[in-house]
């Protein structure tokens, strides 16, 4: 029997999962990890704790599955995208990592755009310039940190980190290296005078590898730390995202995952890239495709923070019915029409992401009277996220990507409710899922192919199989037209207005 072992750097937990080919999960585990903001905007962790929980993880996976190390292929890593991680010459951990959700360098973005050309930078490195790029949080730790700067050796990502751990070798995956501002998609690798943006030397970002080509063999030392033999192969990796849409089916152009998460994500399989600065560009994992996609601030978070802060005094009428809080308001919203008898809600708790970049952006409520209600205001919050993708999908398609094909995952997916929003608001089917174990299961199957063990890149569809398709009513198209229209003209009226 052979068997991978997928693992997820996530911004909240680490997880592992261990697969055995070709189609059977044989165990999960995982563990969680502290996300720190000392500062206002900051996001940070240590990856230290990435190490130790892959060290915990991965002798459970074993015992769970119920097989000896031996019996271990291969090993494939993923993780959150673009976080940096800083090494000195000696390999010690500089400072805690910046993560991707960290907002501190807003300033070193204003100086790259006034430095840049935008519409050429796009063209060039595929993405726009904005809080992602490496060269804008390196910048920052120039001008507030200088002592650290100075002793700045290596640059990579959360999961090129792991990789590192594994075998001894520094590299950085594709993903990161793209959505980080240091790639020419011309020639698909690291560019110098990209990476002089970020005023270190070049020496210190390491060579670019494919998700699925081999980086090298497990070593002794990580081996003894983690309780496997040495020399399993290891691969090069992948941006979560992208794992988790590649896991959930998007293999054909035109197929749209719609990821229901803390924040919510969509992304879209193409045959090109068409570099577009309202939305991020990633390369697929199966080599020739490309996956743009969009990354919207909030989402489940929204979600949480409405139950928590809004409609508390619902929690013990939920309890009495066995309901989590969630069910609860999503039974009450089911009450309420299509459109929320005029209350909308646009969802920028957090500033904005794609399509719009407005970190300033703020949540607006419209159209509340003495007569609404909390359910009013639940179905309208998950309207708001439906119109968001709606927006997304209107970009994709303007920027020459057809989209054929909707699929959901993550938590959100588990509300019908929301699922069938959705699929009013966007007027097509929309398909859940069964079984998507998240990003770790594409590591698994993107090692597994690296390796050797499979050369069938749809293979991973045996793992995830479809639930129910959630079909639009046609009642409701016009209605949710005229509320995406009002969606788009009030964001547009009251940013002119803000302060």
């Amino acid at each position: 029997m052979d068997c991978v072992i997928g693992l997820d750097i996530g911004t909240t937990s680490t997880i592992g999962i261990l697969i055995a080919l070709p189609d059977q999960v044989l165990a999960t585990a995982s563990r969680p990890v502290t996300l720190s903001a000392p500062r206002q905007g900051w996001a940070e962790e240590n990856p230290g704790d990435w190490w130790r929980n892959v060290c915990q993880i991965v002798p459970e996976l074993l015992e769970r599955g119920g097989i000896e190390g031996a019996a271990v292929k291969a090993i494939g890593v993923t993780g959150m995208l673009p976080a940096v991680v800083l090494l000195d010459a000696e390999g010690v951990v500089l400072r805690p990592s910046i993560q991707q959700s960290d907002g501190r360098c807003g300033t070193e973005v204003a100086e790259l755009a006034s430095e840049l050309d935008e519409a050429a930078f796009v063209r060039r490195a595929g993405n726009g310039i904005n809080q992602q790029l490496v060269a804008a949080k390196l910048r920052w730790i120039e001008r507030h940190e200088p002592e650290v700067f100075a002793r700045i050796a290596t640059v990579f990502g959360s999961y090129d980190f792991i990789n590192w751990k594994l075998t001894g070798k520094r590299a950085v995956e594709a993903n990161w290296a793209l959505e980080a501002g240091f790639t020419d998609l011309a020639t698909n690798d690291l560019a110098d005078d990209l990476i002089a943006l970020a005023h270190i030397p070049r020496s210190a970002v390491p060579p670019r590898i494919a998700s699925h080509k081999l980086l090298g063999p497990m070593s002794a030392q990580a081996a003894a730390a983690i309780g496997l033999p040495a020399g399993i192969p290891v691969v090069g990796g992948a941006a979560d995202h992208i794992a988790s849409g590649y896991a959930a089916g998007v293999i054909a152009p035109g197929d749209v995952l719609l990821k229901f998460g803390g924040s919510t994500d969509i992304l879209i399989a193409t045959e090109t890239a068409r570099p577009d600065p309202r939305m991020f560009l990633d390369y697929h994992l199966i080599p020739g495709l490309f996956m743009p996609n969009g990354c919207m601030a909030s989402g489940g978070s929204a979600l949480n923070w409405f139950a928590d802060r809004i409609a508390s005094g619902e929690r013990a009428a939920a309890e009495a019915a066995g309901r989590s809080l969630h069910q609860h308001l999503d039974m009450l919203a089911e009450a309420t029409p299509a459109g929320a008898d005029g209350v909308q809600i646009i969802p920028y708790f957090l500033g904005e992401k794609t399509p719009i970049h407005d970190p300033d952006a703020r949540a607006i409520v419209t159209g509340l009277s003495l007569n609404h209600q909390i359910a009013h205001l639940w179905r309208a919050l998950l309207e708001g996220f439906g119109y968001a993708f709606r927006h997304h999908i209107e970009v994709f398609n303007d920027m020459g990507h057809p989209t054929t094909r909707y699929l959901a995952s993550d938590g959100g997916a588990s509300s019908r409710l929301w699922m069938q929003i959705c699929a009013d608001i966007l007027q097509a089917p929309v398909q859940l899922l069964r079984g998507h174990p998240g990003s770790c299961l594409g590591a698994a199957w993107v090692a597994a192919v690296g390796a050797g063990l499979s050369d069938d890149w749809r293979g991973i569809s045996a793992f995830v199989t479809k639930g129910d398709l959630v079909r639009p009513d046609p009642a409701n198209a016009r209605l949710y037209d005229r509320g995406y229209r009002r969606y788009r003209a009030e964001y547009e009226a009251l940013r002119a207005v803000r302060p």
